[in-house]
């Protein structure tokens, strides 16, 4: 167990919190070693801490459940404790970017699921499979922080992995105009059915600044490295809705593209079913096998069926053909909560330990 990295959690009594230490149960890289949390909870043993709002299918990990829980805030004494963390704390996004440099300034690297830093200039934001060089800019970043080894890396919003890993594949067609309405499970807002009985047979047409996310990430997570920098691409251009549906787990997209280089159906799928990027390489321990996979059916991904593909770490297509307007359509799925938060930012954290950004301390 000595070898595994020791890892803390930030804001570990929440549900992307308790995502992490369901995921990092039996790791083999890394050990929850440290879990912190608000005033209220420090001090009570995880178990007593989250009571009865244990919100995993899976049961809570016995490895927890005596663990003391510490107070977030006292960021020398958790770091301490740890090789690195993940962060999950529910903030204000100005608390979030100041608590977070307060921990990689203490030499602890952060990887966050939260949004406050994802526009920092050189801070990346990582999908692994996509832009793994993005990590280099960690170097331009510790000599802002006056650093060695602790910095800020985050991974991007849940709604855009069922389409921009699709739109990556496709990158030599050259998409250059992208319609796309996400369908978003209420899991995305931190919630069960049991916490918000009125969704229930119910849609939201609105969540509070999805639509921009939507719209912006994609394009940095496509840009490159000037200056020290994240320069985000300029295209395609991407326009967005984003609505509430009732699902607990799984955001669908349906997407509309308009390409330079007009592709068959048929190499669209063959580029996705043949793509893989660093993690699949280099077979990190939360890698999917196969990144994207793509369904014939008519009547396929559908959230019951295909959310958990590749233990949720995968990206469902389907439903690609040509349209009357735009040049193709489909359909994405992908898990919200696994690839589009703790397991995104899990992979992240393999990725950065095989680059050596992380090591023990």
């Amino acid at each position: 167990m000595s070898e595994k990295l020791k890892v803390g959690i930030l804001g570990g009594t929440g549900m992307v919190g308790q995502r992490f230490i369901s995921l990092l149960e039996d790791h083999p890289w890394f050990e929850v070693t440290t879990i912190a949390a608000s005033p209220r909870s420090a001090g009570k043993t995880y178990e007593e801490a989250v009571g009865d709002r244990w919100k995993m299918t899976k049961p809570m990990p016995e490895a927890v459940k005596k663990i003391v829980v510490m107070n977030v805030n006292e960021v020398e004494k958790v770091a301490a404790e740890v090789d690195f963390v993940f962060s999950a704390v529910d903030m204000t996004k100005d608390e979030i970017k100041a608590i977070e440099d307060a921990y990689a300034k203490t030499e602890t690297p952060v990887v966050s699921n939260n949004s406050a830093h994802r526009w920092t200039p050189d801070v990346p934001m990582v999908v692994p499979e996509i832009n793994p060089d993005h990590m280099n800019v960690i170097e331009y970043q510790k000599k802002r922080l006056g650093t060695t080894r602790g910095f800020v890396a985050v991974k991007p919003n849940c709604s855009i992995q069922s389409y921009a890993p699709a739109l990556t594949a496709w990158a030599e067609f050259e998409p250059y105009e992208v319609v796309a309405t996400t369908y978003q499970a209420i899991s995305g807002a931190g919630k069960t059915f049991k916490d918000w009985p009125e969704m229930v047979e119910n849609i939201i047409p609105y969540i509070g600044g999805e639509e921009e996310k939507s719209e912006k990430e994609p394009l940095r997570i496509w840009g490159e490295i000037k200056d020290g920098v994240i320069v985000p691409a300029t295209s395609p251009v991407i326009t967005c809705q984003c609505i509430r549906v009732p699902v607990l787990d799984g955001h669908t997209a349906a997407v509309f593209v308009k390409f330079r280089k007009k592709p068959t159906k048929e190499q669209l799928i063959e580029k996705l079913v043949n793509f893989e990027g660093a993690p699949q390489k280099l077979n990190l321990p939360s890698a999917p096998k196969q990144f994207i996979q793509y369904l014939e059916e008519d009547n396929r991904p559908q959230v019951k069926l295909d959310v958990d593909y590749e233990n949720g770490m995968g990206v469902s297509i389907g439903r690609i053909r040509e349209d009357s307007v735009y040049d193709f359509k489909f359909v994405g799925l992908a898990h919200n909560t696994v690839r589009g938060a703790a397991g995104g930012a899990v992979l992240c954290a393999e990725l950065l330990k095989a680059q050596g950004y992380i090591t023990k301390k």
